[in-house]
């Protein structure tokens, strides 16, 4: 069980990338919460998670990382004043408080980065846990894209925007 007052959220740095891809890999197989191929190659899959975004951080506890996110311009020019994040959490270690933990570690982070606002895409509806984390982190949802995402068991199902002005 993940003791969250020994959590050490922080910049992500090129030593974290085995621990972020291994992350990665796991809940993209999944094929229920993230649009990225399944056979997303790890190159291509770090690129996405820590080349692109502005900042990537990690979680972690006894130099073990439990979960990571990244926060990005939405979109370019006179949109990127509200970024997007992502999140994931290391198998054996969700449903146990690291997602809002790094959700909140994430609002104080962007708002440090002058963002105002936060913007969530593509919420696979089926993830009733992540959808439930974000409406109490005060985000509403803003959209309903109908069957925006093909859900590996499910075939397609919707997604959701979530917003947040921070």
């Amino acid at each position: 069980m993940t003791a969250l007052a020994d959590l050490d959220i922080r910049e992500a740095r090129d030593a974290d990338r085995d621990g972020i891809w291994a992350i990665f890999k796991d809940v993209v197989a999944a094929g229920d919460t993230y649009p990225f191929d399944p056979a997303i190659s790890r190159e291509d899959a770090l690129e996405a998670w820590v080349g692109l975004p502005k900042r990537t951080y990690v979680a972690t506890q006894n130099a073990e990382i439990l979960g990571t996110y990244y926060l990005k311009d939405n979109q370019t020019g006179l949109g990127a004043h509200v970024c997007n994040a992502g999140y994931m959490v290391k198998a054996g270690h969700r449903g146990r408080g690291l997602g809002r933990a790094l959700c909140a570690h994430s609002l104080e982070a962007a708002k440090a980065l002058r963002y105002r606002a936060m913007q969530y895409n593509l919420v696979v509806s089926t993830n009733h846990g992540a959808f439930n984390l974000w409406r109490s982190m005060g985000f509403e949802t803003v959209g309903t894209l109908p069957d925006a995402f093909d859900h590996r068991i499910l075939g397609l199902v919707d997604a959701y925007v979530m917003y947040r002005r921070l």
